[in-house]
């Protein structure tokens, strides 16, 4: 359980802060925070919590967040700001306690996950929200129902999660101003178009993907009239980008490499690349495991499919009707040939085989 106040006195506003704007009116807004780490986009939540949604609004467009600070960290758990007092370095004593006391709880479904921001409150007290807010930057299940989730992170948890790995003293004052420069609330603007969600299993298979490695690159050939889906969800995770910065995890020679797992990337998902990461349904079909197949990894479950793939390097018939076929290996065979050759400890590579990316590659015109 996070304890998110130490009060040595409260700012307290004279009575609770009311609206007369309605859920329709405040929803399908966004809030935009330019920080001293870089850009934070809020999805403000009007039909969860109207009233903190309202209030946070009034105050973003009177000014009063741009130049308040993250006066509180916790590594890898939640960032704390919104304080007005945070504006004066002559007042650091009493970061923490002000901007309070305007805001009645807002009960709602909203959890503490990952992303989520929510009303800081005196301890003990619901009803004592205000100006203050934190981020959640990794799951907080103890907090679920406990404080009024009014937002969540569409963009810039990786610059959240920044901040709240800064240099901090026990009670988690972060060494340097970090903060918010300038706040500001729009509409909020048309999603983008997911890639490739609407294309067919003829235009699918006309591209091909390119692993590239730190061995070379292997080009695939994609069977989409086969496993459409799982073709659909390789394009899309390599065109936002998931697979950059992973590496090939799993040498078994004789049998298959592995790649795909999001455990080995170098840097966390953002939001947008978090979104597209989906359990797959399978897809078997007649295509045999044999050398050159790219295939579809899973758990117990054949529908625990995600992003974890693997490269057949002998013909393996136990897999057919287990795993999902989706590609074939055209150019690169050599670059397999001498990643099934590398020293492992068990069946892990000794030295890491980095994916830089996977490159999607259209057509010829």
């Amino acid at each position: 359980m996070l304890v998110f106040l130490m009060l040595l006195g409260l700012a307290q506003a004279p009575g609770f802060f009311t609206t007369t704007l309605t859920p329709e009116e405040l929803r399908e807004k966004q809030a935009v925070l330019e920080t001293t780490a870089g850009t934070i986009v809020l999805d403000l939540l009007a039909d969860a919590a109207p009233t903190h949604v309202a209030h946070f609004i009034a105050r973003v467009n009177e000014g009063a967040y741009d130049g308040t600070l993250f006066h509180r960290v916790i590594p890898m758990g939640i960032i704390q700001g919104g304080d007005p007092l945070s504006t004066d370095p002559s007042q650091q004593a009493l970061y923490g306690t002000g901007g309070l006391g305007a805001l009645e709880f807002e009960p709602n479904d909203e959890r503490a996950t990952r992303g989520a921001v929510a009303a800081v409150l005196v301890p003990g007290d619901r009803d004592s929200g205000g100006s203050q807010f934190f981020i959640c930057i990794t799951d907080q299940p103890a907090l679920d129902g406990e404080y009024t989730v009014f937002a969540r992170v569409r963009e810039g948890i990786l610059v959240a999660q920044e901040m709240s790995l800064v240099a901090a003293d026990a009670d988690g004052t972060p060494a340097e101003r970090v903060g918010i420069l300038h706040a500001t609330i729009r509409d909020t603007p048309p999603p983008e178009p997911e890639p490739f969600v609407d294309a067919t299993a003829d235009e699918m298979s006309r591209h091909r993907a390119v692993i590239e490695t730190s061995m070379g690159d292997i080009t695939i050939e994609l069977l989409a009239d086969r496993a459409p889906e799982h073709v659909r969800a390789l394009l899309r995770l390599a065109a936002a980008g998931v697979y950059d910065g992973s590496a090939l995890h799993r040498v078994a020679p004789g049998f298959v490499i592995q790649g795909g797992f999001l455990g080995t990337r170098r840097d966390p998902l953002d939001e947008r690349q978090f979104s597209y990461v989906r359990e797959l349904q399978p897809e078997f079909n007649p295509t045999p495991h044999e050398r050159g197949i790219l295939s579809m990894a899973h758990g117990d479950d054949p529908a625990s499919a995600t992003s974890s793939f693997f490269i057949v390097l002998a013909p393996a018939p136990a897999l057919d009707n287990q795993y999902t076929a989706f590609g074939r290996v055209v150019e690169g065979m050599e670059v397999v040939e001498q990643i099934e050759a590398v020293p492992v400890n068990g069946e892990e590579p000794v030295t890491r085989i980095e994916v830089t990316t996977i490159r999607v590659v259209p057509p010829a015109p």
